[in-house]
């Protein structure tokens, strides 16, 4: 070992496998359903960041959809997935179309989540709060002037309750200045920076 540098894999701290810590007392209760409600509220607790998913309907027409429910999954190979609601309009374009981009927002683009919240078109809202899509690799569309844009290509989608998730390879990826929009206990939040 050199000294000052930590090895890259330290030896376990305990000669032998880890036991469980499962207490006798709460195995024999019985599990408490958990309602819509609290799971709403517990989830509410974890910080993200919010995300436009697009795709192209038709040559040239793009439908959004706001999403939080977004996440690396893999860095060999690069992949992402999105979870995306069964009522959502986004969802037969998805099935048609293996191509998405998803665009990560600003501070103060608020009112583009809220817009691709409502999962309806409106040009005329679209030209009002400044939303202007480019193209990136495979003719994906990404919203200009956020923070972040993936060009994705599905691989895999999974049923799974009331979503269907979407696990993607991310074939292309630019990055801009700014600070993220966060979503938290069911509202917009921006980083804080530390005194």
């Amino acid at each position: 070992m050199v000294p000052g540098i930590a090895p890259t894999h330290p030896r376990p701290r305990f000669p032998s496998a880890p036991r469980s810590m499962v207490s006798s007392k709460t195995s024999t209760m019985s599990p408490t359903p958990i309602s819509e409600k609290d799971f709403r509220e517990a989830l509410g607790h974890f910080v993200t960041g919010v995300t436009v998913v697009t795709a192209e309907r038709a040559s040239g027409q793009v439908h959004g959809m706001t999403a939080n429910s977004f996440t690396s999954v893999s860095l060999h190979p690069r992949l992402v997935l999105v979870c995306v609601d069964h009522r959502a309009r986004l969802l037969s374009v998805l099935k048609e179309n293996r191509h998405f981009g998803v665009s990560v927002l600003k501070v103060n683009q608020e009112a583009w989540s809220e817009y691709f919240a409502k999962g309806t078109l409106d040009a005329a809202a679209e030209e009002r709060l400044g939303i202007r899509y480019r193209w990136m690799q495979k003719g994906v569309p990404v919203i200009d002037g956020t923070l972040a844009q993936l060009a994705c290509t599905t691989v895999a989608s999974h049923l799974s309750g009331d979503h269907t998730i979407f696990v993607a390879e991310v074939d292309a990826a630019e990055v801009h200045s700014g600070e993220p929009l966060l979503f938290f206990r069911g509202e917009y939040r921006q980083v804080a920076r530390q005194r």
